[in-house]
């Protein structure tokens, strides 16, 4: 049996497809694959009148992919993935002398795994370019899902009812990097602020900082399980603004310990363990086929091997 190409279809036309696709214009798709927008013009209306079918429809002063563009835009992010797989195992040959890694991860991490990842890798694959983008797990997912990124750092808290790993992440590649205690914090001055571990259920009556919406679901079930609904009066993502909230006495806080590694804790705030006890797991999401590109192997092998116990971290 012989397999034969479609001479009607190159590469180069998928290419643009999907540039048109991502960029919303002629013009942009140009800037992105680097030529000039009348050669791409061109080239599009090659490829339209050897189809048969028109790819782009113009909107004003930007255009718009028909149904048939449509149909190669989809095909187009397994057809360049693939290619960029093959364009990895090339760069392997050559010593990860070269290579792209697209990298996204929660805000907590910005500032404790990332930079950590980032000096690793310019120290062991220099030639390696790792671009980074801050998003929470479900919009960190939709992007890996969008073929916008490479690798995505999240977390998930058991139990969690809105867990994006489940439903979302599926036909992708999830592996646990680290857990860490999820931790209380209390004003100094509160009555069980002397105790090594707080229970939960001693806070029934106190105004409660909240987090993201995951942490917030994570808060209310711990205190599901200690039999109260929290009163939640105040919400940020800040761990250093959750934390000088508490030393001002305006409220408790439940954070995990990732989020106090890099901030300063106020003289007036304490962190102390909880009962019942929770935890939060630290994962790396990555396409099926990523440990075949050697560029986005060698970035998770590193994440694998980073050393957190300074955070609180514990390796999985």
């Amino acid at each position: 049996m012989t397999l034969e190409l479609d001479p009607q279809l190159d590469l180069q036309s998928i290419r643009i497809v999907r540039a048109i696709a991502e960029t919303g214009t002629i013009t942009g798709a140009a800037r992105s694959l680097g030529y000039s927008q009348p050669a791409v013009s061109q080239h599009l209306q090659r490829t339209e009148a050897r189809l048969g079918l028109p790819l782009v429809t113009r909107v004003g002063r930007s255009v718009r992919l028909t149904e048939a563009g449509q149909v190669l835009a989809r095909h187009a992010i397994t057809i360049t993935s693939a290619l960029d797989a093959a364009s990895g195992d090339l760069a392997d040959l050559a010593g990860l002398r070269s290579g792209t890694v697209r990298l996204a991860a929660f805000p907590t991490a910005s500032s404790t795994i990332v930079p950590r990842l980032l000096g690793a890798m310019a120290s062991l694959h220099p030639g390696i370019q790792l671009s980074y983008i801050e998003a929470q797990p479900p919009e960190a997912v939709a992007l890996m899902r969008e073929g916008a990124i490479d690798l995505a750092v999240t977390f998930s808290y058991p139990g969690d009812r809105t867990d994006p790993h489940r439903d979302s992440a599926s036909g992708l590649s999830m592996e646990t990097l680290f857990t860490e205690e999820m931790v209380v914090v209390l004003p100094a001055g509160h009555p069980l602020a002397g105790d090594p571990i707080v229970d939960v259920a001693g806070l029934a009556t106190e105004r409660w900082i909240a987090g993201c919406p995951r942490c917030r679901g994570h808060l209310l079930a711990v205190c599901e399980l200690a039999g109260f609904d929290p009163l939640i009066a105040f919400e940020t993502d800040n761990a250093s603004a959750v934390l000088n909230l508490v030393a001002s006495d305006i409220g408790v806080a439940m954070l995990p310990r990732l989020a106090l590694a890099t901030a300063t804790l106020p003289a007036g705030a304490v962190i102390r363990p909880h009962t019942p006890p929770s935890d939060r797991s630290i994962h790396l999401i990555a396409s099926d086929g990523a440990r075949r590109v050697p560029s986005l192997a060698a970035t998770i092998a590193l994440l694998n091997t980073l050393d957190g116990h300074d955070w609180g971290l514990t390796a999985a």
